[in-house]
């Protein structure tokens, strides 16, 4: 039995989506790991973590829009900012979302449909060194 954890860091540029799933992939290949779940944790309060689809961008810009609407980023809205216009907008986006994931893997592969890809959902206008803790249980 394995068990095996370590912090990565995700530069992000700015508010959108980031795919991560290469470096996922690799992480799990250079440990060699078999069979068993991979735990994905973001370690902040104003980025997330999401799968999505990974075929067409058409996907991460009209869900950038949504969350546009859902959660103004209006800091006359809001009493915290002690960050920033998009301070408070960001812990509420990073609420409604996830901040883990958890992926099996099988046959040193991450099992995710043909057009899933992980992605790093980055809440913030500046561009932020995001740090995701991975945990690998299984062989």
């Amino acid at each position: 039995m394995i068990n095996l954890i370590e912090d990565l860091i995700f530069p992000t540029e700015g508010k959108g989506m980031y795919e991560i799933t290469s470096k996922i992939r690799n992480w799990v290949s250079k440990n060699s790991f078999n069979q068993g779940q991979l735990n994905l944790f973001i370690k902040h309060t104003s980025a997330s973590l999401t799968i999505m689809e990974n075929a067409s961008p058409d996907v991460l810009d009209d869900i950038n829009k949504f969350f546009l609407k859902l959660v103004p980023e209006d800091s006359t809205l809001y009493s915290h900012g002690y960050e920033g216009n998009d301070d408070m907008a960001a812990h509420i986006k990073y609420m409604l979302t996830q901040t883990s994931l958890t992926i099996p893997i099988k046959n040193k592969q991450l099992i995710l449909g043909t057009w899933q890809g992980i992605y790093l959902f980055e809440h913030r206008y500046y561009s932020h060194k995001r740090e995701i803790s991975l945990s690998f249980m299984g062989n």
